[in-house]
């Protein structure tokens, strides 16, 4: 594949231009990856609002009707539902739980867990749960 890198002199000129002979997995989640690379959710941390971009996120997960935003080593809140972030955000983003999405770019290493679920390590550290009922769309993301 030829791939090609111009220098321009505005952001307002920056864009990128894909040739294929058809559109795969592979070209879409390239446009995902470039489109996504800006984008950001308004989150809490304390009194003021920070904008946390979405390669930043590791997962996020709902707790007593509220909705938190994990990061590599911070904590935030956020006042969007798990549905609602689930469709704004979209790839990499993946439902793994009635109560989680987890960020599918952020993962380690996968392993196979009792009745059927999996348990997945980020690249953080931590260790969280895929429900037995999101494992195939997980695997099926990650190529397992």
């Amino acid at each position: 594949m030829k791939v090609e890198i111009k220098k321009v002199k505005t952001e307002e000129d920056e864009g990128a231009v894909i040739s294929a002979v058809e559109v795969t997995d592979t070209i879409r989640r390239a446009v995902d990856l470039l489109r996504d690379s800006g984008n950001s959710i308004p989150v809490l941390s304390g009194s003021d609002t920070l904008m946390v971009r979405y390669d930043q996120i590791y997962y996020i997960e709902s707790v007593d009707k509220r909705t938190y935003v994990y990061s590599k080593d911070s904590c935030y809140e956020t006042k969007y539902r798990l549905y609602e972030l689930e469709e704004i955000m979209g790839f990499p983003f993946l439902r793994c739980s009635k109560a989680m999405i987890v960020n599918i770019r952020k993962i380690r290493s996968v392993r196979a867990e009792l009745n059927a679920r999996m348990s997945v390590e980020l690249l953080n550290g931590e260790r969280i749960i895929i429900s037995r009922g999101y494992v195939k769309d997980l695997k099926k993301k990650l190529g397992v």
